[in-house]
């Protein structure tokens, strides 16, 4: 079953770079600049993977993101390590993929933000000559705690290196990630509005560790055409009816929601709930090396209530909700921001003018 599995021809629309990284590639280029904080393998991969005793929550996730940063300074390593965790996604069956990375914190070492995207889409590019049956883009991030000034700063550099103007690979979306408490989403409106203006996909993490209103936000008022997680949308009925009713695509990543604890564990995993309201799903990673999983992995958790034919449905419907396949500027998803409310209500307040009608 797992081989049936991993030659599922898959879309992966929410896998990290930064966490994604081969364990043997990091390990590797830490030995070879002398930077491996422990003597061995062994010990590096209870670094870089998150343990059983340190999940349940998200910051313990996303402690494990500051070690491959001490590699990803340099424009060689940023494309060997692209290069590795395309091939790898390859390997387990991924034939449209869209990696998402956050180049901002990878110039402390003195490479420009283009050189830092750039590296990027080199290391796809050899995957792309390789594979010619691979589809692949980059989906640039803006960290929340970095503020709404430099992500407007990143919206407008994602601009600069959109698909459309390149052969190969280039930018096809723009996403808001990083600690959600105390950073709402209205705060990046106007980022969100540079990126929807210059015909980038919109997607957002929200609802991963806040409440449904975040993911009204992402919604309402940054225009999201995806929502990366969106577990918290399980305890909205008319969030449900509105993301099922403009087909909005939740970007679900069943491994790392309960290790950061969005998802309980034992609970079922809101991808059933999303599926039953006729909500458009993904199957995803999220960080491979992180949650130590794939995407064999990740589909074989569905076969205990989907069939092998509707877990290839799901991927053949999240093809259509890709970046990489968007025609850039003429996609009109001005409509869901033209009766955009002007206030943000308050938390616990109703949200009955934003319901489904």
């Amino acid at each position: 079953m797992a081989r049936t599995v991993q030659q599922i021809k898959k879309v992966e629309l929410h896998q990290h770079l930064d966490g994604s990284i081969p364990l043997r590639t990091t390990w590797g280029l830490m030995k070879q600049h002398g930077l491996n904080p422990v003597p061995t393998l062994r010990e590096m991969r209870r670094l870089l993977q998150l343990q059983e005793d340190e999940a349940g929550s998200l910051l313990s996730y996303l402690d494990k993101f500051h070690y491959p940063l001490w590699v990803t300074q340099f424009y060689e390593n940023i494309q060997r390590v692209t290069h590795d965790i395309v091939e790898e996604a390859y390997a387990h069956g991924v034939r449209l993929l869209e990696l998402r990375y956050s180049p901002a914190i990878h110039t402390f070492g003195g490479l420009t933000l283009r050189q830092a995207i750039r590296a990027v889409f080199s290391g796809i590019n050899a995957s792309l000559r390789r594979h010619t049956d691979l589809e692949a883009g980059v989906i640039i991030i803006s960290m929340r705690q970095h503020g709404p000034h430099i992500a407007k700063i990143i919206a407008r550099q994602s601009l600069a290196e959109a698909q459309h103007l390149h052969e190969r690979s280039g930018v096809v979306g723009f996403d808001l990630a990083g600690a959600e408490r105390g950073n709402p989403p209205h705060l990046f409106r106007d980022a969100y509005e540079i990126a929807r203006r210059g015909g980038l996909g919109l997607t957002v993490h929200a609802g991963e560790d806040e409440g449904p209103e975040f993911i009204w936000e992402a919604i309402d008022l940054l225009g999201a055409d995806r929502i990366g997680h969106g577990c918290s949308a399980v305890r909205d009925r008319k969030l449900l009816k509105r993301l099922a009713r403009d087909r909005i695509l939740v970007e679900c990543c069943l491994t790392s929601n309960y290790q950061t604890g969005a998802v309980e564990r034992g609970a079922p995993h809101p991808i059933h709930a999303f599926l039953e309201h006729g909500i458009p799903v993904a199957v995803c990673t999220d960080n491979t090396t992180v949650s130590a999983t794939d995407q064999t992995r990740e589909n074989r958790l569905l076969l205990d209530r989907l069939s092998l034919k509707e877990i290839e449905a799901i991927h053949r419907q999240a093809a259509d909700h890709s970046f990489v396949r968007k025609v850039p500027f003429f996609a009109d998803r001005g409509h869901r921001l033209a009766a955009r409310p002007t206030s943000i209500p308050r938390r616990g307040s109703s949200r009955s003018s934003r319901a489904c009608p």
